[in-house]
């Protein structure tokens, strides 16, 4: 069943894409730790983390509880207005270097680093979620309601790098509206049921779609009437 576009469930989705660092807990003898990590998220939802010699690796090793903190902007001064996703679940070692190119899509400054012997891909697959969507605005979320559809993740994963390839050799100059930032060349570096990822050089920008998309089609018209609603701003 697809998600509402003003549901919870969308709305936890929608920062957990955007986010481009959160705070991970992982388990040590009975004792939370949490670090500072740099995510990335699968097209089906699953958290992806480059990892090597950290702490947080190594109580992995161990123990494969963790969970994940992102947060938005907060309204004003009050952090606690800032909407925030909580999710847990298991991690595992992830082999695919499909999941490598997808961390690196939304952090190329790690170009350098990512293929050093000692650095790995982990998967956290979420098992539930906390929303907090401001201030006393909390819902709980299992992965049922969280999830993607699985049928739509498929579909767009499947075109994927078709849309990509004929966005960036034929729409250069769109993306460069939807991005906001003219004058610059932009490319799209993933697609997915909820947005997409748009980069020049380093600097990533995530861009929702106004409602989860069911297969291409629906790409196509939601980067359509992106491209619409830029030139009506500008």
């Amino acid at each position: 069943m697809a998600v509402r576009e003003d549901s919870p469930a969308w709305e936890a989705r929608r920062l957990l894409r955007a986010a481009r660092s959160g705070a991970f807990g992982t388990v040590v003898g009975g004792q939370p730790f949490v670090s500072l990590v740099t995510p990335a998220i699968a097209p089906d939802l699953s958290v992806l983390l480059l990892s090597s010699l950290s702490e947080h690796t190594r109580h992995l090793n161990a123990d494969l509880r963790c969970s994940l903190l992102v947060t938005g902007a907060p309204e004003g001064a009050n952090p606690q207005t800032a909407p925030r996703v909580t999710v847990t679940g298991l991690a595992e070692a992830e082999p695919d270097p499909g999941a490598k190119a997808r961390w690196l899509a939304v952090h190329p400054y790690a170009a350098g680093y990512a293929d050093f012997a000692d650095f790995a891909i982990w998967r956290i697959r979420p098992a539930q979620a906390l929303l907090v969507g401001g201030f006393a605005r909390a819902v709980r979320l299992r992965h049922g309601k969280l999830a993607p559809d699985p049928v739509a993740v498929a579909a767009i994963a499947a075109a994927a790098e078709s849309i990509m390839a004929h966005c960036n050799m034929h729409h250069p100059d769109a993306l460069a509206v939807i991005a906001g930032a003219n004058g610059r060349a932009w490319r799209m570096a993933g697609v997915d049921v909820d947005g997409c990822d748009l980069a020049s050089g380093e600097e990533v920008k995530r861009i929702a779609w106004s409602a989860p998309a069911a297969g291409p089609e629906q790409v196509r018209g939601e980067l359509v009437a992106l491209v619409r609603a830029a030139r009506v701003a500008g």
